[in-house]
């Protein structure tokens, strides 16, 4: 009777053993990342199989038995996974309860139009649930039903789960709009001609076309901000391109500025209908706290900058000196 218990404790022992080393020894499997989707209420064994189905060669019963026995079967998340070599399976575990998703990035970029934010979700690796939706069938989805979608999404970096909709990409972008231009407005002149903060959205735009250059920024704020004020027209050659869409060829030409559009403030006073562009923070800011300037006018000198001017005469000098190289 000795003799059996002896003989039944060694091999629970060497059961036990082996069990520990096979918690801590590399999962078989090639020498590639193995890519693992699980689905919102997959149950522990199909959890098992997902993972040996993904190219991970071992017993799914064992990694199942894995499952139940650490009491944390139950924790498991749905979610993308990426499982690298030499994961071993209590590493695995550990992934999966902890929900450390494979993430990537898209970057939408300051300045960029909607088309383009469009182009890059494309590109991305997101579910496309927006590919077949006009811009505004994509807004009513969003909750914006009969909003423009041109200017209404944050550019930043967002990071995000393999095979996650564009929708929710787009969803949180649009979401940081509305906090940074709440936050922008929050912080506005109290002299502002600027009346709502949608229209600071639609200067802000316009200011982060006209220039990259963070010194000149606020300038070129106070410049559009006194032509408001004047009722004077913004004549800012941006808008005219947007306006002309697809058909912009790169070289904007004097028929361009006399041909008609609602985006054209060379023909038509005051604020486009609709932001051109996705500003960033510091146009949304520049466009509500302009600087206190004089001028009236601005010019490219041709090296990023910009040289501003109060009169006309002086504005004609600047242009034939830095456009016209007279």
């Amino acid at each position: 009777m000795r003799r059996a218990f002896k003989g039944l404790l060694l091999l629970v022992l060497a059961l036990a053993a082996a069990a520990a080393w096979w918690l801590h020894a590399p999962l078989p499997m090639g020498d590639a990342a193995v890519e693992l989707a699980i689905e919102p209420g997959t149950a522990p064994r199909g959890v098992a199989r997902d993972v040996q189905a993904a190219g991970v060669h071992t017993d799914a019963r064992l990694l199942y038995w894995w499952f139940r026995l650490s009491g944390q079967s139950r924790l498991i998340r749905a979610g993308n996974y990426e499982i690298l070599p030499g994961t071993t399976p209590r590493s695995l575990l550990e992934k999966l309860v902890r929900g450390d998703e494979t993430l990537r990035a898209l970057t939408l970029v300051e300045g960029w139009n909607f088309r383009q934010v469009r182009a890059a979700l494309a590109q991305a690796e997101l579910k496309p649930d927006s590919a077949g939706l006009t811009d505004a069938a994509l807004m009513d989805r969003l909750g914006r039903t009969g909003v423009a979608a041109e200017g209404r999404f944050f550019p930043d970096t967002y990071t995000y789960a393999k095979g996650a909709s564009d929708l929710a990409v787009l969803r949180r972008a649009l979401h940081a709009m509305d906090r940074q231009l709440a936050a922008a407005w929050e912080q506005r002149a109290a002299d502002t001609p600027l009346k709502s903060p949608d229209e600071a959205l639609v200067l802000a735009s316009i200011v982060e076309k006209e220039t990259g250059r963070e010194a000149d920024r606020a300038l070129v704020a106070g410049v559009f901000t006194n032509r408001l004020r004047a009722g004077m027209l913004l004549q800012t050659d941006p808008t005219v391109i947007y306006g002309l869409g697809e058909r912009f060829d790169g070289n904007l030409r004097k028929r361009d500025l006399q041909t008609d559009t609602p985006y054209n403030t060379y023909t038509r006073p005051g604020l486009p209908p609709t932001p051109i562009a996705m500003p960033g923070k510091a146009s949304l800011l520049a466009a509500v706290r302009p600087e206190p300037t004089q001028a009236l006018y601005f010019v490219a000198r041709g090296d990023g900058s910009s040289h501003f001017s109060s009169s006309l005469q002086e504005h004609n000098r600047a242009v034939d000196r830095y456009q016209r190289g007279h």
